[in-house]
């Protein structure tokens, strides 16, 4: 199913909500606060005195509404424009710029920025919830890249473009992981790959030397040598295409819709793709929607810039 840009919960607040609560909600309304669930210990506040969609919980004493514990809390934009935020960063397949969000809700840039990476917040891997890839004889694939400009785009006179190094690991058929490191070295990748992968997964990389001892303790780790032109290996078995695949759609989407990224944020851009590619075999409504569903639990502020970092 495609997404519908006239349906109402895009345009209508109420519909937002009604839709937000469907998603968060699937057996009536959960406390927050005390996790609730028994209908008898819920009311829904009614009457001009309260605000649209404000739930009391009988057990704690608290009041609540859907958007409580998500990334849509307290945020003075209305909710319609959160729901087709979330709906058009689920269809893009490499990513949408802040200003293209500003340009078409109709809000300010600073706004628009704030709101993506909310929603990239979402997106973000639940280490508890999600767990690391691979398993018992299935394949992990893992390299890594680095994300940035150009030395041959720089204008004369101007800084080379600083790259930033980022690794993925993906399993066949399967969901990707992304870290983005301070650097490629044994210790980082090491740490990478035990945390993100299953070590009785079997595990295929380049000829990179950083792989060498940590591949020891993973179930097999075979190699390919890109140096001497090698991509495969006579069976097919030993690649890394997959992960491959994965940086290249990831890098066009950051030359071609961002232009660039701090390395402050790298971390949810990754994020943002990841989301998307485990998420790729299913409509962009049902994508959408898991992104609703996993705001739950995500709460992102920003510093107030007037605010000393330390305050």
């Amino acid at each position: 199913m495609s997404i519908d840009l006239t349906n109402p919960i895009f345009h209508d607040d109420a519909a937002a909500r009604e839709h937000l609560e469907a998603q968060r909600w699937p057996h009536g309304p959960e406390c927050p606060h005390c996790g609730e669930k028994r209908a008898e210990a819920i009311t829904k506040m009614e009457g001009k005195a309260h605000r649209t969609g404000l739930y009391n919980c009988k057990s704690c004493r608290e009041q609540f509404s859907v958007t409580v514990g998500t990334v849509f809390e307290r945020s003075k934009v209305p909710l319609a424009k959160w729901v087709l935020a979330t709906h058009l960063m689920a269809a893009s397949k490499k990513g949408m710029s802040a200003k293209q969000i500003e340009r078409m809700l109709g809000v300010t840039y600073k706004t628009a920025w704030f709101m993506m990476h909310r929603i990239r917040e979402a997106m973000s891997i639940d280490p508890k919830r999600d767990g690391p890839i691979g398993g018992d004889e299935k394949i992990v694939e893992a390299d890594e890249t680095f994300v940035g400009g150009k030395s041959t785009n720089a204008k004369k006179g101007k800084p080379i473009p600083t790259k930033y190094p980022v690794m993925a690991l993906v399993e066949r058929g399967g969901e990707v992981r992304v870290k983005a490191v301070p650097d490629v070295t044994g210790k980082n990748v090491r740490e990478a790959l035990f945390t993100l992968a299953r070590r009785e997964s079997m595990l295929v990389t380049d000829e990179a030397s950083v792989y060498y001892h940590p591949g020891k303790e993973f179930l097999i780790h075979e190699t390919v040598n890109h140096s001497k032109r090698q991509y495969t290996d006579f069976c097919g078995f030993a690649h890394t295409n997959t992960v491959e695949g994965f940086f290249s759609l990831f890098k066009r989407g950051i030359m071609g819709s961002f232009h660039s990224v701090s390395e402050a944020h790298l971390q949810r851009y990754a994020d943002e793709f990841a989301f998307r590619y485990n998420y790729r075999k299913v409509d962009d409504a049902t994508r959408a929607n898991a992104i609703l569903k996993a705001a739950k639990g995500k709460r992102l502020t920003y510093r107030r810039p007037d605010k000393a970092q330390d305050a």
